[in-house]
């Protein structure tokens, strides 16, 4: 979908289509994956459901919209709930060589994304696959009810593997090169009805293909249970869905403070490299789906002043024994002070008569203002659990 698309929603084109449907579905996926903090299995499940189930509801609502651009915009927003996923692992993860594999998985998938936004080369998602997304889902399954710790490197290392060319490399090959619609081939093939009719008559074409995806279901989870119940190890506790019941995750309250008081002593240090790196891979492939008009070296200077300055801010509160009492604490002043930053930037081009184009502004200085703010509250976390002396220095 093109964002144009969106924008005539609002001039009346569409009078008949309802556009709560579209807003829903668009707040939906920008919104749900701020769970994935506290709730991580259920929240990531309910992003995937929400990503398989949109374009349908696009093109229920809207059917004469323009899905050309589409592309770009789904991998943009899944990129967007996988680097909370992925700030929610240095949060809440008590396995670092996990963390580690979780953060090759996420920066390779993110150059593969910008890849494809400037070139348009589908083989770069395939070559670059999301396998990230259902390592995360793995290690928070093994989470509810078993200890992380209890996964050795080489199993971690060969779910990665088996992830990655069982399980990514065919779904990204169906998606991206073979360009299939999963919508499509369970109306066309099974079925047997013409795609893109209501579901109602989908499913009363033929009806017992319901009752043999419910046997087949029903079979699927009795053999789970079995599985679950006579050859996993005993379990190490109850089924634990939020990440806050972590055992032990804030038990150290002294030494976080510690940890972020000697980070706070360097401002150029691999926190911000890394957070420059991050943000920065985001925003350019963002700046592709909206169209702005800088270009990718602009966009870093801007977003490097911002970042810069925002760690300015937050370091020399911590140098004087103060820090964000919450996430949501610190995103607000966060934002505030990107919008005086951004009006800065603008007021001192006009001096010398360059006109910054206020157009998909506040969406930016929203997006870096929430990466910044849970990246700059989460990561010294990660740092206090496994005292990583680099991280220190």
């Amino acid at each position: 979908m093109e964002l144009d698309d969106l924008e005539r929603l609002y001039e009346g084109e569409w009078a008949d289509v309802d556009v709560a449907i579209v807003v829903a579905v668009i707040l939906a996926r920008l919104l749900v994956p701020l769970l994935i903090i506290r709730y991580p299995l259920p929240a990531i499940i309910a992003c995937l459901v929400i990503d398989a189930v949109d374009q349908t509801m696009f093109r229920a609502v809207i059917p004469d919209a323009d899905l050309s651009g589409y592309q770009s915009y789904d991998k943009a927003l899944d990129i967007y709930y996988l680097t909370i996923a992925y700030i929610s692992t240095l949060r809440n993860w008590t396995s670092q060589f996990a963390v580690s594999i979780a953060r090759f998985l996420v920066y390779y998938r993110l150059v593969g994304v910008v890849l494809f936004e400037f070139t348009q080369e589908r083989w770069f998602l395939f070559l670059f696959p999301n396998t990230f997304e259902y390592f995360f889902i793995y290690y928070e399954a093994v989470r509810v009810r078993w200890d992380p710790l209890r996964m050795s490197r080489a199993l971690l290392l060969g779910a990665t593997a088996f992830i990655w060319i069982v399980i990514k490399l065919p779904q990204e090959h169906w998606i991206h090169i073979a360009q299939l619609d999963v919508t499509d081939i369970v109306q066309e093939v099974i079925f047997g009805v013409p795609a893109g009719i209501s579901w109602v008559d989908t499913f009363a074409a033929r009806p017992w293909v319901l009752v043999v995806f419910g046997l087949v279901v029903a079979g699927l989870a009795l053999a789970a249970w079995w599985v679950f119940n006579n050859r996993l190890p005993p379990a190490d506790r109850p089924v634990t869905l939020r990440a806050d019941d972590e055992d032990g995750r804030e038990a150290r309250p002294t030494k976080l403070m510690e940890v972020r008081q000697v980070l706070a002593t360097s401002l150029f240090d691999g926190q911000l490299l890394e957070k420059f790196v991050l943000v920065s891979l985001i925003s350019v492939i963002f700046a592709q789906i909206l169209g702005v008009s800088a270009g990718p070296m602009a966009l870093a200077f801007g977003l490097g002043v911002v970042i810069v300055l925002n760690a300015a801010v937050s370091d020399w509160l911590v140098r004087r024994g103060r820090h964000w009492v919450s996430a949501i604490g610190q995103f607000t002043p966060m934002l505030l002070l990107n919008v005086a930053i951004y009006a800065l930037l603008v007021g001192g081009a006009a001096l010398f008569g360059v006109s910054l184009s206020l157009d998909r502004a506040a969406f930016f200085l929203l997006l870096v203002s929430l990466l910044v703010s849970l990246f700059d509250r989460y990561r010294p976390e990660y740092v206090a659990r496994f005292a990583i002396d680099r991280d220190l220095g």
